[in-house]
């Protein structure tokens, strides 16, 4: 089975309240399943690398054979890719459990995707930032 993973993180202040979204769709673009949630004071970048280890999680209980991965966070892409370093003390953790999960699919690929290409993880992180304020209202 090939999955399509679209994911992002977004927050509130950097940091501030964060929430992450993801969708994962078959090889013919048609949903599986989705994760819209929030997850706390965080910065951009880490929503954007909670926003990958959910959505790989989530994607393994479908035994994909070939993922591939869209994010709009080029610099998430390069390091995961290996051409940047990890240089910030509070990423390193959630790049390595994201580079763990990696590594649990025989065949994946990391795409940097314009913004306007990954509206529907980026609504289901927005939607779950405006639920929180909402909830705190």
């Amino acid at each position: 089975m090939q999955l399509n993973i679209y994911a992002d993180g977004a927050s509130w202040g950097n940091p501030g309240p964060a929430a992450i979204g993801a969708v994962i769709k078959d090889g013919k673009q048609k949903e599986l399943a989705s994760v819209s949630q929030y997850i706390g004071e965080a910065t951009n970048n880490q929503a954007e690398y909670q926003a990958v280890i959910a959505a790989l999680k989530a994607a393994a209980r479908f035994k994909a054979t070939e993922i591939t991965l869209y994010l709009d966070s080029e610099l998430v892409v390069r390091q995961l890719a290996g051409s940047y370093k990890v240089r910030n003390l509070f990423l390193f953790p959630l790049y390595k459990e994201a580079a763990e999960l990696c590594k649990k699919f025989d065949n994946l690929s990391i795409v940097h995707i314009g913004h306007d290409a990954n509206i529907e993880a980026h609504a289901l992180a927005k939607a779950a930032l405006k639920k929180f304020k909402e909830q705190r209202v």
